[in-house]
């Protein structure tokens, strides 16, 4: 009898310290079965971390009474969790990280409306993650990369920090309405002949774009910092709107389908203009309101007109080299050294076989845009670290309480 109550005694203990490892204000509310996923949905709102353990079960729900996680939702390292859903979370006030979850398939989440980011790297599964009408409105930054989605429409953030879409292999659209950007926009390597359709933003800092087939940018009125397209495969660039390059560079480089670039309203880039190795573009001709650089100017490819009508001041030099003949474009170029171009023209030169060569920037045109989007795991590896001590002291505290009972 005193063996059958002692038993009941100490399961009852570990009933009660399982229920408080899980608590809402635990810090991390650690997963590691649907038990768990199920217990942690009973809260309404969890004020710390959800960090879901590597060797989770296959299916994790947190679908009850849970909208808000106030901290991360974090998944890292798990090669089992295939489903990641719920039906009734709406709010992640930090990360949503998801880092080398290989086998994850389904990620469902219809109610999701804000998050504080969205950082997902290596998920070699998941396709189309599963969002409602409109998706995620607000978000500070988005890194969406190493992955195999083909879908991000759920995404509909108006105005970003950073957002950050690369290696992406079956990515092959990305249509978003984004109106402001206020850091970085970078998009690189992701699937052949990808098309990128950004209809509403208009001003955003900083910009680089390859390996796409189109681009879209409509309504764009300012870029504050740099605008780079490096080795993509569009035939026409425009941009209708765009005024001014405030601060930073414009870069076409190694383009090879591209045939014009139009931005017809564009009075100001604040450093270098660099257009190179573009080598179906025949004439640079679409920067008729093109007045002030404030950097050097570097023209290198084969084609055999350049017009700058509205040229008044470059502060740097200016070379414009070509394969074909562009004589008649350097006589009326060379009047302006050392006067309007203050740095003066440093070489106009045709008939170059060699001028695709060189696809550096233009001198002083100042630096480059890239920008590091990666996370350490200091944070992560502490909270990792208390709820191991968390799980230290309860035990310690079930094996007195039941040595007391004995």
């Amino acid at each position: 009898m005193y063996s059958k109550e002692l038993i009941s005694a100490v399961a009852a203990l570990g009933l009660v310290s399982g229920a408080a490892a899980l608590g809402c204000k635990d810090d991390p509310v650690k997963i590691t079965s649907q038990a768990d996923a199920t217990q942690a949905s009973q809260c309404q709102s969890i004020g710390h971390d959800v960090v879901v353990d590597p060797r989770s079960d296959t299916n994790i729900i947190l679908s009850g009474q849970l909208t808000e996680i106030e901290g991360s939702l974090i998944v890292k390292n798990n090669g089992i969790l295939q489903t990641l859903q719920s039906s009734s979370l709406r709010t992640v006030g930090g990360d949503f990280l998801l880092h080398n979850v290989t086998s994850l398939y389904d990620l469902i989440f219809p109610a999701l409306k804000e998050v504080g980011t969205i950082d997902w790297v290596t998920l070699s599964a998941l396709q189309e993650p599963t969002f409602g009408t409109p998706g995620i409105t607000k978000a500070k930054s988005v890194v969406v990369a190493d992955t195999v989605i083909s879908n991000l429409d759920g995404i509909n953030v108006q105005a970003l920090t950073d957002m950050n879409i690369n290696n992406n292999r079956r990515l092959a659209k990305f249509s978003t309405s984004i109106k402001t950007l206020s850091n970085a926009l970078y998009v690189t390597a992701n699937a052949v002949n990808m098309t990128m359709e950004m209809p509403n933003l208009e001003w955003i800092a900083n910009m680089t774009i390859a390996n796409v087939s189109t681009f879209s940018v409509p309504s764009l009125k300012t870029v504050n910092g740099s605008m780079r397209f490096d080795s993509n495969y569009f035939t026409h660039f425009l941009a209708a709107n765009l005024t001014e390059i405030h601060d930073g560079d414009l870069s076409f480089v190694s383009n090879r389908n591209l045939q014009n670039i139009s931005i017809p309203t564009l009075k100001r880039v604040g450093g270098g203009v660099t257009i190179a190795n573009n080598t179906d573009l025949t004439k640079i001709d679409g920067l008729d309101s093109l007045e002030d650089v404030g950097g050097a100017i570097k023209m290198r490819g084969s084609f055999d007109e350049i017009e700058l009508p509205k040229l008044d001041n470059v502060v740097g030099t200016a070379e414009f080299v070509s394969t074909d003949d562009i004589q008649k474009s350097c006589d009326e170029l060379e009047k302006l050294s050392g006067s309007v171009i203050q740095g003066k023209v440093t070489t106009c030169q045709g008939n170059n076989a060699l001028a695709n060569n060189d696809t550096s920037s233009a001198d002083g045109s100042g630096s480059g845009s890239g920008s590091d989007n990666g996370k350490g795991d200091d944070g992560n590896a502490a909270s990792l670290a208390s709820a191991s001590m968390s799980t230290v002291i309860t035990l310690a505290a079930l094996g007195g309480l039941v040595a007391a009972f004995l």
